[in-house]
């Protein structure tokens, strides 16, 4: 809920203020850059002031939910808020107040969340607060008994004071923290079609990484439904950086795969995922890309035991970085859900067709490279040279 006039989206991020004036300046101008690229991207009118510590989105009434929820998408931001605004003098507050409240109080409990940012104004926050408090009451009280609950309120009067304007707000939207995308270097990012990958990559932009996907194409093991659901991921988490290219890296794998299903029993999806790893690091060298994620969690499946990752490892001398390591697959489900990237994902991937009867639980290198083909790593940098620029 925006109260009545709303025309400003205060901007609130987090991870910013960790850093040197110099390194915060740069980074919030590629937060200003991301915002001013989602708000042209969903065609939503308005302009970005880079103000310091708080972004502000200026919109009209019309638009202030669209400009918040775009706002609220954008790496980096902790939160936002619609806003309508005034002049920091107390008095002004006070009306500003009375005004939200004739106009958005209806009844329950309400609290009042007073902050300043200027410590040498002529009055604190409690004093805020509580005036504030009192301002609401009696704008409401002949029309209903109002209630005040400070732990647990139905209606939250937000008041931020800043050097020179003050923020008046009823909602707080979380944004997904971090910091803005382009703030670190490029990841390649392997695509599987599956729940996980997606969220791996999305947990990755969160820390500033643009994404280069790879999706692997599994041949007769896979299928044109699996990578269209794939791309269709791609495409989602595309819409989150509108102003990053992100064409998917397409590798012909289904002759790898076929050799591995045909010669190989133990050790067959260890050495898949091999493939897959050498095949990241080749085209990470294209891209002048410093690592690699993926979705893999502890125990999820049995190539991915502590031991058998500590094997599929080695096939590149790149970090390979797995941001749901430790993750439920219950709390992965939920953030697919979130990110909507759930609904593309769900179908079976080919690969679990490429998994034998007997699953290996706790490989060793050596072993494993007896049962290989030995010129398996050869042959993912030769496909990897092949592989096709495709968009979404």
């Amino acid at each position: 809920m925006h109260p009545p006039g709303a025309d400003t989206v205060l901007v609130r991020h987090g991870d910013l203020n960790t850093k040197s004036n110099r390194v915060k300046r740069q980074m919030e101008g590629l937060l200003i850059e991301n915002l001013e690229a989602l708000l042209e991207d969903r065609s939503i009118p308005g302009e970005v002031e880079r103000r310091w510590n708080r972004p502000l989105i200026h919109t009209d009434e019309d638009a202030i939910d669209a400009a918040t929820k775009a706002a609220a998408d954008a790496f980096g931001v902790v939160s936002v808020s619609p806003c309508v605004t005034t002049s920091i003098e107390k008095a002004r507050i006070l009306e500003a107040l009375e005004s939200m409240a004739e106009a958005c109080y209806e009844g329950g409990t309400f609290a009042v969340d007073a902050r300043r940012a200027d410590k040498t104004l002529p009055y604190s926050s409690e004093d805020l607060a509580r005036e504030g408090g009192t301002a609401i009451w009696e704008a409401v009280e002949d029309e209903f008994e109002p209630e005040v609950d400070l732990d647990d309120p139905d209606l939250t009067f937000g008041i931020e004071v800043r050097e020179d304007i003050a923020f008046l707000y009823l909602e707080t939207v979380d944004g997904p923290g971090g910091l803005p995308l382009g703030a670190q270097e490029p990841v390649i990012s392997l695509i599987s079609g599956g729940i996980d990958s997606p969220v791996a990559a999305y947990e990755m932009m969160c820390r500033g990484s643009p994404i280069v996907p790879v999706y692997v194409d599994l041949g007769a093991y896979g299928g044109i439904d699996h990578e269209a659901r794939a791309m269709e991921t791609v495409g989602t988490l595309s819409r989150y950086a509108p102003n990053f290219d992100m064409p998917v890296y397409k590798v012909p794998g289904g002759e790898i795969v076929d050799l591995l299903v045909t010669e190989m029993e133990q050790g067959r999806m260890l050495s898949l995922r091999r493939f897959f790893y050498r095949t990241a690091e080749v085209l990470a060298g294209r891209v002048d890309a410093p690592g690699i994620v993926t979705g893999e969690a502890v125990g999820q499946k049995s190539s991915q035991t502590m031991q058998n990752l500590a094997v599929t490892s080695r096939a590149t001398t790149l970090p390979i970085h797995r941001p749901l390591l430790t993750r439920d697959k219950q709390e992965i489900v939920a953030q697919a859900r979130e990110i909507d990237t759930y609904t593309q994902s769900t179908i079976n991937a080919g690969c679990n067709r490429v998994a034998p009867d007997q699953v290996e639980t706790n490989a060793r290198l050596a072993q494993l490279l007896e049962h290989e083909p030995d010129d398996l790593l050869e042959r993912a940098e030769a496909v990897a040279a092949d592989a096709e620029l495709v968009e979404p």
